[in-house]
């Protein structure tokens, strides 16, 4: 039975508490949090503190709270056995500033407290100092995902861009699709086939097979047509997005 304690009670936090709960060898002993937000949220029987100096033995320290405070929390935890490890995508290992055995513990998706997670099909990105370490993370990891994978730091940032690229800023288009349908009186629950059919394709094919459109085709009269319907932000999105487009493909 691997013994956890986490740190935090934002989304992260959340949803890996409901995962821990209902995992078999893994009992979450006690959750730390400074304030008592979102507590009524948390499982009840999860017993909690504020207080460092009351924290119990465990395996595994989990820190999930936001990335600027890691460092600075981090530097608080005195004790020198167990693993501290952080949930982060975007800062480095070295960043934990405790005195034991660090760790990175990330899972690469994006986390809210409105929807049940499925954590059999979530990436976790692991890494750690000692090969020992690596050996409890994952068994950690193998008891709530089937995808768990070792990635040092300086991939991780680069795989954490990756995801800005594929989740962030691809909602911000959707948002801006939306805002263009609301404009013009059109639902934007037609373009829901669209989206879900070009998701679905990246299961089979490479993204740059499957790049459609007028940017692809380099059609400027298509394109130069856009942007006169286009103002401000909007416009100089489409056109910025085209040209990326247009010279991504040039080069072949």
């Amino acid at each position: 039975m691997i013994r956890v304690i986490l740190f935090g009670s934002g989304n992260v936090a959340f949803q890996l508490a409901k995962a821990f709960m209902q995992a078999k060898n893994i009992e979450l002993i006690q959750r730390y949090r400074r304030d008592r937000i979102n507590d009524d949220l948390f499982d009840s029987s999860i017993p909690k503190t504020k207080y460092l100096n009351e924290l119990k033995k465990a395996d595994v320290y989990i820190i999930a709270i936001s990335d600027d405070h890691i460092a600075n929390f981090s530097e608080q935890l005195k004790f020198k056995e167990g693993l501290v490890v952080h949930t982060s995508g975007s800062v480095s290992m070295n960043q934990l500033k405790c005195t034991a055995h660090k760790g990175v513990f990330y899972p690469l998706q994006t986390f809210s407290k409105d929807k049940m997670m499925d954590f059999t099909s979530i990436p976790f990105c692991l890494e750690t100092e000692f090969s020992k370490d690596m050996t409890l993370l994952k068994t950690l990891a193998n008891t709530i995902s089937n995808h768990v994978y070792e990635i040092n730091s300086s991939q991780r940032v680069k795989l954490h861009i990756a995801a800005v690229f594929a989740n962030n800023f691809s909602n911000h288009m959707f948002k801006t699709a939306k805002d263009i349908c609301d404009n013009n009186h059109i639902s934007f629950d037609l373009l829901g086939p669209l989206i879900f059919n070009t998701a679905n394709n990246l299961k089979f094919l490479d993204p740059k097979e499957t790049q459609t459109g007028p940017a692809k085709r380099n059609d400027q009269k298509i394109i130069q047509k856009h942007l006169h319907q286009l103002k401000g932000d909007q416009k100089e999105l489409y056109a910025l997005i085209s040209k990326s487009i247009i010279n991504s493909y040039q080069k072949d």
